[in-house]
């Protein structure tokens, strides 16, 4: 399963990749991570074949929010299943991203575990 993860914090990437390393290994996952709203809409704009399943996406971030990315990405890429992650766990933020399409709210500090369980879900 291929998925793009955005977030303006380059230490994510270190922080999956240790928390998924069985997960890659076995080839069940597949990271993109890419920094900003901006990049990830390129990225998914150049995609052929579109193989990608899941945007992980962190609200909070410079330029274009993660709530704006949502919203393209559903306009454009509908088939595409997008879970908002926060270290806002405010009803107003939630309640945005379920109002865009968002398919599930993740609030940091990441519980992994519930994240792996999700996502490894999706397949199924």
């Amino acid at each position: 399963m291929k998925i793009l993860v955005v977030d303006d914090e380059r230490d994510v990437e270190a922080l999956f990749r240790q928390r998924f390393r069985k997960e890659l290994r076995a080839g069940e996952v597949d990271f993109k991570f890419v920094f900003s709203a901006e990049e990830a809409l390129d990225y998914l704009r150049q995609l052929s074949p579109f193989n990608l399943v899941l945007v992980l996406s962190d609200i909070n971030m410079p330029g274009m929010t993660g709530l704006d990315l949502l919203k393209i990405i559903k306009e454009q890429f509908p088939h595409l299943q997008v879970f908002m992650i926060s270290a806002y766990g405010d009803d107003e933020n939630h309640k945005t991203a379920q109002s865009y399409g968002a398919d599930d709210f993740v609030t940091k500090p990441v519980d992994f575990t519930h994240l792996k369980n999700k996502i490894l879900s999706i397949r199924k």
